[in-house]
């Protein structure tokens, strides 16, 4: 499931103290078990940060040693960083550890244990913030990578309009996965969601706490939900934003998004037409739609600045299908290359090199080893051309962004069947119109959480945006951290608050916020911080 941004960011990563943990490559090791396991890792060794950020906010940094294999606790270990900023309430108040994944799954969320800063009202200051790469991830040790410039510039065309390109990107895609089998062989086997799931709760030992508050994002409502249903007695206070569907893990959910993508980029067509006056790209939806498109094929063996091809400039505006955040950047940037054919604004947007491979890497290691993915070439093939044909936004891209799991070297498991009875309390976010992770999937979580409440951001598009200033919703958030009140809890399958979605920006407003650089401490979190959906 592409539940983060096509281009590939680099991962926030440091070296926080000595001692690489090394995997034999040649030694294949069977999957772990999706049970809870007995482990206990040693206290976390605390120490000092490298990343600014996190030394600026207060925060220690340290690693906590677990199981390659949780079946085979005495054997290889490896190494997960980890982050802490303390609570700032006295003891007496404060409210435990609260674990925060960004997403992905493959992202960096170390830089995350700042997000208790900017949480309305003092209301994250009784909890210790606890960020964390999950294994394989940024400064976890090993940490996977497998070709790092294959996101590059001007890759070959998505859509397979001849054999030869199909040829060509089935090709690319064999090569990545024997890529990754090749520097990680063993590491491969273990990245399943039900590792990390365990690696949560060695975390939670770690830190000698009796139960975890958890705030997970995108991927990281998938990883909560396993965590719920394995260890739900260790799960206090639990908030999801933009909630997977467990059912559709991994490949129908892709299909999924293709669909729900292509209405997504629709509302930010529409904007750029409402904003004719700015941008003049079309009075209406369906003009500036038919302009994407022609600029997109005038790309095809002509990229600009010999950067963007037709494969990245549809990478660039599908961040405008993920977040409202960037849509002036991405309209600006669109205008620039009509108008002037200025191509400065786009390779921004896209980001250059060094490029970094890891929060793909290991994208690729949970999506295609936590359950089997389809390996006859026709279907895939259809499946994806008769998405193409109602949905053509994003259908091939993230046909071939997943392809390499039909060519993965590991053994996919199962899926864990998802019970969330025995949570006693989650709070669920997702807006109505939300394409990486599709409201439908927040309706049955809610409906297999019983103990859970879901707040809708209706009508709105941005995934995973909670904290981004919306009073309803955060007013909510912040009640729920403080006293751990849900919205009241209504029948049938619905929401059970309806709230504003993150708004849309101002053009000249966000242009003005631009020039003056500004740095004040309500700027939305997911606007500063890597985000990886």
């Amino acid at each position: 499931m592409r539940i983060r941004r096509l281009v590939v960011a680099a991962t926030v990563s440091s070296a926080l103290v000595a001692g690489v943990v090394s995997i034999p490559a040649a030694t294949a090791v069977p999957a772990s078990p999706p049970a809870p396991a007995g482990y206990t890792p040693p206290p976390v060794q605390w120490g000092a940060c490298t990343i600014p950020r996190l030394v600026n906010a207060g925060a220690q940094c340290g690693f906590v040693t677990v199981p390659l294999d949780y079946s085979r606790p005495n054997g290889t270990k490896i190494q997960l960083a980890v982050s802490r900023v303390k609570h700032k309430t006295p003891d007496a108040q404060a409210q435990g550890p609260m674990l925060v994944n960004p997403g992905g799954p493959g992202g960096s969320g170390l830089i995350y244990a700042i997000f208790g800063d900017f949480v309305p009202a003092g209301a994250g200051d009784s909890y210790d913030w606890i960020g964390f790469d999950p294994r394989g991830v940024g400064a976890s040790k090993p940490a996977l990578s497998c070709i790092p410039d294959v996101a590059g510039y001007n890759r070959p065309y998505y859509v397979p309009i001849t054999p030869k390109i199909e040829q060509t990107w089935i090709k690319r895609s064999k090569a990545y996965a024997k890529a990754c089998d090749a520097n990680q062989h063993a590491l491969l086997g273990h990245l399943k969601t039900t590792d990390s799931a365990q690696d949560m709760e060695s975390i939670r030992k770690a830190l000698g706490a009796p139960q975890i508050n958890y705030y997970g994002f995108s991927y990281g409502t998938y990883l909560g939900q396993v965590y719920g249903t394995l260890y739900p007695s260790h799960l206090r206070r639990v908030i999801f934003d933009g909630v997977v569907d467990a059912r559709r893990v991994w490949y129908q959910a892709n299909l999924d998004q293709d669909v729900a993508f292509n209405k997504s980029i629709k509302v930010f067509f529409a904007y750029v037409a409402a904003h004719d006056s700015t941008w003049h790209l079309g009075k209406t939806e369906a003009v500036v739609e038919r302009r994407y498109y022609s600029e997109l094929h005038k790309l095809i063996g002509h990229p600009a600045d010999g950067k963007i091809g037709p494969d990245e400039w549809n990478d660039i505006f599908t961040q405008a299908g993920y977040y409202v955040y960037g849509w002036v950047d991405v309209a600006d940037a669109f205008a620039a290359w009509v108008h002037d054919r200025n191509a400065a604004p786009l390779v921004e947007l896209y980001g250059g090199p060094p490029f970094d491979d890891n929060g793909y890497a290991v994208y690729l290691g949970v999506q295609c080893t936590d359950t089997q993915w389809p390996t006859n070439a026709n279907k895939v093939r259809i499946d994806n051309w008769r998405t193409y044909a109602q949905a053509p936004f994003l259908t091939w891209g993230n046909a071939w962004f997943n392809a390499p799991c039909a060519y993965w070297a590991a053994k996919a498991g199962r899926p864990v069947k998802i019970d969330g009875r025995k949570v006693k309390s989650l709070l669920l976010i997702n807006e109505t119109l939300d394409a990486a992770t599709p409201y439908s999937g927040a309706i049955q979580t809610r409906k297999i959480f019983p103990h859970s409440a879901l707040i809708e951001g209706v009508g709105g598009t941005t995934h995973a945006g909670s904290l981004s200033g919306v009073a309803c919703t955060d007013d909510r958030i912040v009640a729920y951290l403080q006293t751990g009140a849900l919205p009241t809890r209504k029948p049938g399958n619905r929401s059970d608050l309806q709230c504003d979605p993150v708004p849309a920006p101002e053009p000249a407003a966000a242009t003005a916020s631009a020039t003056a650089k500004s740095t004040k401490a309500t700027t939305p979190l997911r606007t500063s911080l890597p985000m990886y959906h």
